[in-house]
């Protein structure tokens, strides 16, 4: 059960990648994070899909270092959807992109992996007793 709501906003965001992010209508292109096609902004999705698959990866394994890991993948995943909520559709000589619902569920369900990351609980090993105090 601890799995099934990081794996679900996972699945989110990795569906929100192939939705529409923007639209330029002065040149009629929908932009995606796979498909870029008409511009010079490369494919960034694969860097979500990078950092989710890590996350996952971290997630499963039950160790502290492992959700340090986990957070660390989680907070440049984060990174990287603002950077494409604030860049990718800003004004570029006059033409002003309509962002599309993709980016929004993008940018929440980066959110929402961070703070699944930090809510998750995490099994702690055998607790070891301290030195037996006899009197």
């Amino acid at each position: 059960m601890r799995f099934f709501i990081p794996i679900i906003v996972a699945a989110a965001l990795i569906a929100s990648c192939f939705m529409p992010w923007m639209t330029i209508e002065s040149k009629g292109l929908t932009i995606s994070g796979v498909d870029t096609t008409g511009t010079s902004f490369g494919k960034p999705a694969y860097f979500h899909f990078f950092w989710t698959g890590l996350f996952l990866a971290f997630f499963v394994v039950n160790r502290v270092w492992s959700r340090r890991a986990a957070m660390v993948c989680s907070a440049f995943n984060l990174a990287w959807a603002f950077r494409n909520f604030m860049l990718l559709p800003a004004c570029q000589l006059g033409d002003c992109p309509v962002r599309r619902t993709g980016l929004y569920i993008l940018f929440g369900s980066a959110l929402l992996l961070f703070v699944t990351g930090l809510l998750a609980p995490v099994k702690n090993g055998p607790a070891t007793a301290g030195p037996s105090q006899q009197d």
